[in-house]
């Protein structure tokens, strides 16, 4: 494959990029209602020559394969279209227009990405061996997300190795791929607690079972279970977002409070294990004011493990082809992402791109003020050229190599 000459045609049409780019940022759609974004996906292949193009995989993805028609690996790569329900306050000039929706995750990025690598690798396809799979998935940013339905779906099955690419806009743009082996990001459970107490007024707390304070008692020693319940080289996060009890007066202690939180882990052991101790320790501290406790966990996204020969192999070919870019790895992550599902079933590789603004402030994801650099379409489309183009290239060479051999053995 001549990966120059396509390196080239994805600089010269970068305009375009930014075009598709744009116009996704501008009319974002949230988790499970991307009717208009397949749409315009669906319309984007086909003017590029696509024709098998699958709709609504899973529950609400898109997806079709670049068929070579030689012998070979099918490689598959995914990007996400949804957004989030933030109000924008970038004031760019392709701010969003839907009301109270915005791409905040770089979900519109990963989209022209991978849309961009779909048009130049068709027009190559002479050069290709095997199938590559071009998945746009709904829903990542709402559980239970898209990508589980899109492997129960059976459109997968075939798939030897599948890679999946993130924007980084907490940090500029400098030309940096970061890749991680193993671990790399965690799973995300969630949980709401409730406290039944016994109100009344605040000078009679006595003839009460105050639900604050003991709801404010389980908040503190849920910490415990982190500090000093789990083993310190084992990462786990516990944390309360969000706490309510009691009405608009300071005189009448709370009959009831609620709050709501996030369990972040690695080991699934250690999930497993935190899920009986938080529902343990809300059970006896309310035992032991007088209170009751109801514990309801929403199991998130497991662990995203990356393969490491697969992520080994993106390092090597990330250095040695993109010589304008800078190839690191990077630590884990406590955020959850449900490319986890895929790679649970098929080895393959979850890399970022720094991508944010060099210019000015950079905000971090799910923040109204989230903004890219859409210079990293170009990298990223690169970045999955370059993939495509080793297993390619390595097919390429095993036929060479078995045709000399062929050769020696009929001399």
């Amino acid at each position: 494959m001549d990966i120059e000459r396509i390196f080239k045609n994805i600089e010269e049409t970068y305009a375009e990029s930014q075009h598709i780019f744009r116009h996704l940022h501008q009319h974002p759609e949230l988790s499970f209602q991307e009717v208009d974004t397949r749409a315009f996906i669906i319309e984007q292949l086909r003017d590029y020559g696509y024709q098998d193009i699958k709709q609504n995989v899973g529950g609400g993805g898109v997806i079709t394969r670049l068929e070579s028609g030689r012998p070979g690996p099918t490689i598959a790569f995914r990007a996400d279209i949804d957004a989030l329900a933030i109000t924008e306050a970038t004031n760019l000039s392709y701010q969003s227009v839907n009301p109270g929706v915005m791409h905040a995750c770089g979900h519109d990025a990963h989209t022209t990405i991978l849309l961009s690598a779909a048009k130049h690798l068709l027009t190559c396809r002479d050069q290709l061996t095997g199938t590559i799979v071009f998945i746009f998935q709904h829903a990542e940013e709402m559980h239970p997300g898209g990508a589980r339905g899109i492997m129960e779906s059976g459109e997968l099955d075939d798939v030897d190795f599948i890679y999946g690419i993130h924007t980084k806009g907490d940090r500029p743009y400098d030309g940096t791929i970061e890749c991680r082996p193993g671990f790399a990001m965690a799973a995300s459970d969630s949980f709401t607690i409730k406290v039944q107490g016994k109100g009344g007024h605040a000078a009679t707390p006595h003839l009460t079972v105050d639900s604050t304070v003991v709801a404010a008692f389980i908040i503190q020693q849920l910490q415990t279970l982190v500090s000093r319940h789990k083993n310190p080289m084992d990462s786990g996060v516990i944390t309360i977002a969000t706490f309510h009890s009691g009405q608009q007066v300071g005189n009448i202690i709370a009959h009831s409070a609620k709050m709501m939180g996030t369990m972040r882990t690695f080991n699934a052991k250690l999930r497993t294990q935190l899920k009986h101790r938080i529902q343990t320790m809300v059970d006896q501290i309310c035992q032991a004011h007088g209170a009751q406790g109801e514990v309801e966990f929403s199991n998130g996204y497991p662990a995203l493990f990356n393969h490491h020969e697969q992520t080994e192999l993106i390092r090597q070919l990330f250095t040695n082809q993109l010589k304008n870019n800078r190839v690191i790895q990077t630590g884990p992550r406590m955020g959850g992402e449900d490319f986890a599902y895929y790679l649970q079933k098929i080895p393959g590789s979850f890399y970022y791109i720094r991508a944010g603004i060099t210019n000015g402030r950079n905000f971090p994801h799910h923040h109204p003020k989230f903004q890219l650099d859409e210079r990293c379409l170009i990298d990223g489309a690169k970045s999955i050229i370059t993939i495509v183009n080793h297993y390619s290239a390595v097919k390429d060479s095993k036929e060479k190599e078995g045709k000399s051999h062929a050769k020696r053995l009929a001399k």
